[in-house]
């Protein structure tokens, strides 16, 4: 039993979602990203390209992942938690979804590299992962500061075969590594293909990205109703660029009865560059060619993100996310570092599974929300693992 998205939220033709989205390119790079359009288009629905792809997902990746009742959690703090367990993915993340859709789509158009950035590391493990098994060349941007705090990632992508490239410009962090793909692609895309980490950037991508990642969505919807007989009341996902939140959100964005929120990063506090709640505190901007909700100073600049969650700090956000959130279809909270951390801490304690810090803003919110709707079922999406966060939270957040 699958739902389909209504109209009204599917993008036009040139790729906006109400007046978010598009492409904002050199007329060079348009030209590559219309033919990166027709490919996609080609193959979304070609039965040969799906069951290559859908074999992958379930014999390689472990497809579908199952959601599990959190007995613990829930007994403590009253209502029925459920999480998707997207962390028990091949590569610990929902990132090998569109990965491996990517991956297989740059073999199809004759592509030999994958260019990709990441911040948290876990969309430059899945490429990386992707493009060793599809015998692609792998370039990786990661800001220093990234490379620092998520280093277990970063040697699995070595040894994995990928080319990891630095960035030490500005924040070092995922804007500039953002920035710096950018560029070596516009270089290299007759032979290459930029891999976007997100639901963000320009027409295709948020769109294709959604497209291979709702399958989270399809299958927390069927399972939520083969476990429980019913949907959940709310849904809860983490929103960075907005890829695992989209995936989870268009399974049910026609249920009027559910109830849907996006953890978004506070951070330290509400200042301009001590958070990355850009749904919450941007102003319509273009990034890295397409329209969305830009954290910006008064004079127009782009705002330095941050977030303890390095996957979180980029300072726009999906498209898709803006309009949805301009219809006020889907309620976007903000989660500071310190809840991401108490979160962290108490899903590893009650129930044994360590999760990402990204996934930890997710659980904070769901954990505020069971709190004040007692016997409410409430799905929320464990989007990856924390094995590439626990040196950098034991040196930084231990327990005292």
């Amino acid at each position: 039993m699958e739902t389909k998205i209504t109209n009204n939220v599917l993008p036009t033709e040139e790729g906006f979602f109400g007046k978010f989205g598009g492409q904002f390119l050199p007329e060079g790079l348009k030209a590559e990203f219309d033919k990166i359009t027709e490919a996609f288009l080609a193959i979304k629905d070609d039965p040969i390209f799906n069951q290559e792809l859908n074999d992958l997902l379930k014999n390689y990746v472990g497809r579908p992942s199952p959601v599990y009742h959190a007995r613990n959690l829930s007994e403590k703090y009253g209502a029925d938690i459920y999480l998707k367990r997207e962390d028990l993915n091949h590569t610990g993340a929902h990132k090998i979804n569109h990965c491996l859709g990517e991956a297989l789509l740059a073999k199809r158009m004759g592509k030999k590299k994958i260019i990709a950035e990441t911040g948290a590391g876990q969309h430059g493990v899945a490429t990386a992962t992707a493009a060793a098994l599809m015998g692609l060349e792998c370039d990786i941007y990661m800001g220093e500061v990234d490379i620092q705090k998520a280093k277990p990632n970063v040697d699995r992508m070595k040894i994995l075969g990928a080319n990891i490239i630095s960035v030490k410009s500005g924040t070092m962090t995922l804007k500039e590594a953002v920035d710096e793909a950018f560029i070596a692609y516009s270089k290299e895309y007759e032979t290459a293909i930029y891999a976007i980490g997100s639901a963000v950037g320009p027409h295709p991508f948020p769109m294709m990205v959604e497209h291979f990642q709702s399958i989270i969505g399809r299958e927390a919807r069927q399972q939520m109703i083969d476990l429980t007989g019913m949907l959940p009341d709310h849904i809860v996902a983490c929103v960075g660029g907005g890829s695992n939140s989209i995936g989870l959100f268009s399974g049910f964005l026609d249920d009027e009865s559910v109830k849907i929120y996006g953890a978004e990063p506070l951070g330290k506090g509400e200042k301009l560059g001590e958070n990355a709640a850009s749904l919450t505190y941007g102003k319509e901007g273009i990034l890295h060619g397409f329209k969305c909700l830009l954290l910006q100073d008064d004079e127009g600049n782009i705002a330095n993100a941050y977030s303890v969650a390095s996957g979180l700090d980029y300072p726009g956000v999906g498209p898709k996310h803006c309009y949805l959130k301009e219809i006020g279809r889907v309620n976007y909270e903000t989660i500071t570092d310190m809840e991401a951390i108490s979160a962290f801490y108490e899903l590893s304690r009650l129930e044994g599974i360590i999760p990402a810090l990204e996934s930890s803003h997710a659980i904070a919110l769901g954990l505020k929300l069971a709190e004040i709707n007692k016997g409410d079922k409430i799905l929320i999406n464990l989007s990856g693992r924390g094995d590439k966060d626990i040196e950098f939270v034991m040196k930084n957040y231990p327990l005292k």
